[in-house]
């Protein structure tokens, strides 16, 4: 999760600290979910980086998987 938060800030050619700024969090911490620690984000964080930093809409999707054992 953490890499495709930067990849999508690289994308919209924000610095860390504009899409903190948007975020209403601090540089600190978006240069923290960006790294390993961004794969435990909470929900609620990553739904508003995603709405209010980028201007998307957040989409989970939940698709079956053939290789589970019915």
């Amino acid at each position: 999760i953490g890499k495709m938060l930067k990849q999508m800030r690289e994308l919209n050619n924000l610095t860390q600290e504009e899409l903190a700024e948007k975020v209403g969090k601090k540089r600190s911490y978006i240069s923290r979910i960006e790294s390993e620690e961004g794969n435990n984000i909470k929900f609620k964080t990553l739904k508003d980086v995603v709405e209010k930093g980028f201007g998307k809409k957040l989409k989970i999707e939940f698709v079956k998987n053939e290789n589970i054992n019915k």
